[in-house]
């Protein structure tokens, strides 16, 4: 057998398979992006609806997983998932839209609330 036949039998194939099947495919839309951006106006009225279908689709993604969670966000009480999102709320509007801070502060209440309160 080979040498890089070898490589792709041992323990090194997910990480092949991870950045053949999810990096490159991401990475060349963010190059292509980057490279015809360079001349569109910051102010535009494409970029505005841009913005806002981006907007709604995170604020989709975010519902789904406050009222429908996947998975083990399904056992957190829906109360604790509804603070978390208020926690983070409010840690955007306080911090200048600091988004790290917002997420941090969305996993803190729900780690602590699945403390203080279990799971269903």
């Amino acid at each position: 057998m080979t040498q890089p036949i070898a490589w792709l039998d041992g323990p090194h194939w997910p990480y092949l398979a991870l950045i053949l099947f999810a990096v490159l495919p991401t990475e060349i839309w963010r190059w292509l992006a980057v490279a015809f951006a360079r001349g569109l106006d910051a102010d535009s009225a494409l970029l505005d609806w841009v913005r806002a279908v981006a907007t709604a689709l995170l604020a989709g993604i975010v519902a789904k997983l406050v009222v429908s969670p996947p998975g083990v966000l399904a056992q957190v009480p829906v109360l604790v998932r509804v603070a978390a999102l208020a926690a983070a709320v409010a840690v955007m509007a306080l911090s200048r839209r600091r988004m790290m801070l917002a997420v941090l502060m969305a996993e803190a209440v729900l780690i602590g609330g699945v403390w203080l309160f279990g799971t269903n």
